[in-house]
């Protein structure tokens, strides 16, 4: 989108843009050269980036830096607006400190200085662009920052999908649907053999005489987004489906020796039942996802499968716009932020189940565009009650997704109209003084 401002350029980096990879140092290194290597790194980055900030790039009239990361990027941006006469703005989506803290811990010596640095240069600054309310409140309060609130908005390719597209996707990725943890699954079983060459056919869809329509036994889609790390509680997942499965089979009076095979066949000749297959598709990569995948082969489930997949920019959207639920176990390392997978669901249309912590309900409205959850069992009670009767007696999920697609309707243009032009206006002028 076009800066609609009279400045003459406007950069907004991270890292991630703009650095020569830190060298690798060796797996032998000895650990009591850690330390040395931890300041030493952040050194490089430094000159790395104000060279990169003060020779390779125009000066502009205005940096706006994001935080985190916190080190040495602050430090760099302030030296170069300095130095390129320039103003800097701040744009503060979460504390750097709190995230080093997840990995060395609360009392570690490097937190408290990379929290010194985070907080004086992050007071050097012209101006000060937040993500949260909370946030806003603890700048003002504890660090000596005025700060405008900035809600993050979804790019306008975050929509929710035409029939024709949900068919597409689901032809694309049948191949991974169809592929089970184990050696089969409510979602697989039937499909050897079942849908021919061309993909008239998929596990949700079917096309007939040029026309596309959804199976009315379909399962239900939910989709997660995770980095696989400590911080986003997986497990809570995984035992919310183990106990969705286990009630579902209670209502309906079945026991143990209920044959998966005999429900499956059922399922896959057209039947419906009061409570829906669920088939959970996580998408991400990171440091867990093996250790959890073999979870999910020891699960043997009769009514949930579970499917990880890592999908093209161009197909995410889509399959968050084909979804019918989104589960978010995002839970802020500062409680003061939000995640940004959420507003890409709210986007698609897509209503949330959430868990809670202390500023989510500045996204997430309770009963309206999505619910909260503390514990597998309060996500096992929601899955039971917002997928009852699926897919067309479900009104509390619809209600749900009405509220999800009025709050995806805001974008970019007018949060930034509203907010941030006025402040960098603002800036501008203080610099013209």
């Amino acid at each position: 989108m076009p800066f609609p401002l009279p400045v003459r350029h406007l950069y907004k980096w991270t890292l991630l843009h703009m650095e020569k990879q830190w060298p690798v140092h060796p797996h032998g290194l000895p650990k009591i050269l850690n330390p040395l290597i931890l300041l030493l790194k952040p050194l490089f980055q430094f000159f790395m980036l104000l060279w990169y900030l003060c020779v390779k790039i125009p000066a502009p009239d205005i940096f706006i830096v994001q935080n985190p990361p916190s080190v040495p990027t602050l430090v760099a941006v302030k030296w170069a607006s300095w130095l390129r006469n320039s103003m800097f703005i701040v744009d503060w989506h979460n504390f750097g400190y709190t995230l080093l803290a997840l990995s060395l811990g609360r009392s570690s010596p490097f937190v408290a200085v990379y929290r010194w640095f985070e907080r004086h240069y992050g007071r050097m600054a012209n101006g000060s662009l937040c993500v949260t309310k909370a946030m806003q409140h603890e700048l003002a309060q504890n660090w000596g920052i005025k700060a405008i609130v900035l809600y993050d908005q979804p790019p306008e390719f975050f929509h929710p999908a035409s029939l024709e597209e949900k068919h597409k996707l689901f032809c694309r990725l049948d191949k991974v649907i169809s592929q089970p943890y184990g050696i089969r699954d409510c979602a697989s079983y039937g499909s050897i053999g079942m849908r021919n060459c061309d993909l008239t056919e998929t596990l949700f869809t079917t096309m007939a005489d040029g026309d596309i329509f959804l199976k009315p036994n379909r399962p239900a889609l939910v989709v997660s987004s995770t980095s696989w790390t400590p911080d986003e509680d997986f497990g809570m997942l995984l035992e919310a489906a183990v106990m969705y499965d286990r009630r579902v089979a209670a209502i309906l009076n079945e026991n143990d020796s209920t044959l998966e095979e005999v429900l499956w066949k059922e399922l896959s000749d057209g039947k419906q039942y009061l409570y829906p297959r669920l088939l959970f598709v996580i998408t991400g990569k990171g440091p867990e996802k093996e250790t959890y995948e073999e979870k999910i082969r020891k699960l043997h489930l009769k009514r949930v499968a579970f499917r990880t997949m890592w999908l093209s920019a161009e197909d995410y959207p889509l399959l968050l716009g084909s979804a019918d639920l989104g589960v978010c176990l995002h839970t802020s390392s500062s409680g003061l932020d939000l995640p940004m997978k959420v507003v890409d669901m709210f986007g698609c249309g897509l209503p949330v189940c959430a868990v809670s912590y202390s500023c989510i309900k500045e996204l997430v409205t309770v009963d309206k565009n999505g619910l909260l959850f503390s514990s597998s069992s309060e996500l096992a009670d929601e899955l039971m009650m917002l997928f009852k009767g699926f897919p067309d007696e479900c009104n509390a999920l619809k209600s749900l997704r009405n509220g999800a697609l009025e709050m995806g309707s805001s974008r970019w243009a007018t949060e930034w109209e509203e907010n941030a032009k006025p402040l960098i206006l603002e800036v501008i002028s203080q610099n013209s003084n």
